[in-house]
C-alpha cells in the first residue's frame, strides 16, 4: 500500500494516509512534478500509461509523483524519473505551490507540488506500466495545443505548465 504525506500550508507534516484515501477526501499532500527539457528549450512530455488509476492517456510533464515517507522530496523526484521515464538527470527545485483539481473517478488532487527542472539530452527508456508515449514538444507549441486541446492534458498539468512559464526562464 502506498502512502502519502499529508502537510498543512506551510509544508509541516501532520500525518499520513493511504494514497486513494486522501485523494478521495482531497486532502493537502506532499507532492513533486519534474520538468525536463533539451537544450533547444523543448519540454519532454509523458502520455500516461492507459492502465493508470487517473488520467491514463492524458499527456502531462516529464514525471510527477509523491515522496514516501522519510523521503527527501529532491530524493523522491530522482527516484521517480528513473522509475517513469528510465532515466536520471541533474535536477534543481524551482518553487512550490499550492493547488486543488479534480479527476476522473472521483478523486482530487490538492497538493502542496514542489517543482523541479532538468535538462537532458540522453536515451529515454520509458517504464510501460507508467508511460504510454514520450515526446519533445517547443513551448509555444505545447501552449497552443493545451488551449486548443485541453482535454488531452492532465488537470495537473495545465495548473503547473502555467505556474513554470511565468516563474522558470526556459
Amino acid at each position: 500500500m502506498e502512502y502519502v504525506i499529508l502537510v498543512n500550508e506551510q509544508d509541516e507534516p501532520i500525518g499520513k494516509m493511504e494514497k486513494m484515501e486522501a485523494h478521495e477526501k482531497a486532502l493537502l499532500h506532499r507532492a513533486f512534478s519534474v520538468f525536463i527539457f533539451n537544450r533547444k528549450g523543448e519540454m519532454l512530455l509523458q502520455q500516461r500509461a492507459i492502465s493508470k488509476y487517473h488520467s491514463g492517456g492524458l499527456w502531462t510533464n516529464t514525471c510527477c509523483s509523491h515522496p514516501r515517507e522519510g523521503e527527501e522530496t529532491l530524493q523522491a523526484a530522482h527516484r521517480r524519473l528513473q522509475e517513469e521515464m528510465g532515466f536520471d538527470c541533474p535536477i534543481e527545485k524551482q518553487f512550490h505551490f499550492i493547488y486543488k483539481s479534480s479527476l476522473d473517478n472521483n478523486l482530487t488532487e490538492h497538493e502542496l507540488d514542489h517543482v523541479f527542472t532538468g535538462i537532458y539530452e540522453g536515451e529515454i527508456h520509458p517504464n510501460p506500466q507508467e508511460v504510454e508515449s514520450y515526446k519533445y514538444m517547443k513551448i509555444q507549441e505545447l501552449k497552443t495545443d493545451v488551449e486548443q486541446n485541453p482535454q488531452n492534458y492532465t488537470e495537473w498539468f495545465k495548473i503547473c505548465l502555467k505556474e513554470v512559464l511565468e516563474r522558470v526562464e526556459v
